[in-house]
């Protein structure tokens, strides 16, 4: 297949099916394409099969059958598996193929993949995604992306299926990942303070619905507050995006601002707080749990069925 006849419909993998990326998988489906996937949790990758998709047993395997593969997972501990990992993904995608690189990583790091891909004739694309499970189930992402004109021609419809608005920020990786991390810190910062303040209207005496109803028609709202604390009104901590992730993002944002030398005193706190909450058992729910470090709140419980 030539290039011409893969930019009208390159054949497409996505590895990876948490929340952002199912939603991803079933946006280029109902956008026409012929997915193939990769899970960790074979159970999960049958079940996008059954859905009309094509599951794989290896990131390599699905790999060798697509000309654009998107990674959507977690950290760059985990791109390095999918891509460099036994029956990686490096070695078995074709010459001029494209590895769309979606998670939250060091600028750096991701500069130096883009190289070791050229290596092996593979194009890479800085793509990391914000816009929450929500909006990937329905293609409305928005993509900060960096990357070669080569692998932009490849990729383009992909990205356009999966997203509302694609950001071109350079001609080479590393761009897009340091506007995402800029971004993680007005997001773990925003959740954070929306967090302090719904505390402290609870401690207060505040009914926290009310006290919803009148900061998310105020100027001290924001979509962090009006998104997140919802989750809070609901006593619902069901992970969308984790308290984890936080304490891996802010800590990528202070340690990218530490060669500069560049004090970051917000970030630096709300660090502290998603750490003291994973210190606290609550890791692997939803990060609107870091409200829960504040003692003596009285919390809204989930409503019982």
């Amino acid at each position: 297949m030539n290039d011409q006849d893969r930019t009208a419909r390159p054949r497409v993998g996505v590895v990876g099916l948490g929340a952002m990326g199912l939603g991803m998988a079933r946006s280029l489906r109902n956008a026409g394409y012929d997915v193939g996937v990769h899970d960790l949790r074979p159970e999960v990758a049958a079940d996008f099969a059954r859905e009309g998709g094509r599951a794989f047993a290896s990131c390599g395997e699905l790999a060798a059958t697509v000309d654009v593969l998107v990674g959507v997972v977690v950290n760059a501990a985990q791109v390095e598996s999918v891509l460099f990992g036994a029956d990686g993904a490096a070695d078995r995608l074709r010459e001029g193929a494209v590895f769309v690189m979606c998670s939250t990583v060091d600028p750096h790091w991701s500069a130096a993949c883009e190289e070791r891909l050229a290596e092996k004739g593979v194009r890479y694309l800085d793509a990391p995604i914000s816009g929450g499970a929500v909006r990937a189930a329905t293609g409305e992402l928005t993509m900060m992306t960096s990357g070669s004109a080569a692998a932009y021609s490849l990729a383009d419809p992909v990205l356009d299926a999966m997203s509302g608005t694609v950001y071109r920020l350079g001609d080479r990786a590393g761009l897009g990942s340091k506007v995402k991390i800029v971004n993680q810190l007005l997001a773990g910062v925003h959740i954070a303070a929306a967090a302090e303040a719904m505390a402290l209207g609870i401690k207060a005496g505040v009914p926290a619905e009310a006290l919803y109803e009148v900061i998310t028609h105020s100027a001290g709202n924001s979509w962090m507050f009006e998104n997140r604390m919802a989750h809070v009104l609901a006593g619902d901590y069901t992970p969308l995006s984790a308290v984890d992730i936080f304490v891996k993002d802010l800590g990528l944002v202070l340690d990218s601002a530490r060669p500069e030398r560049f004090p970051l005193p917000l970030a630096a706190t709300a660090h502290q707080m998603f750490l003291q909450a994973s210190a606290s058992g609550l890791g692997a729910e939803d990060d609107s749990a870091v409200i829960k470090i504040f003692p003596g709140v009285d919390l809204p419980k989930p409503v019982e069925a």
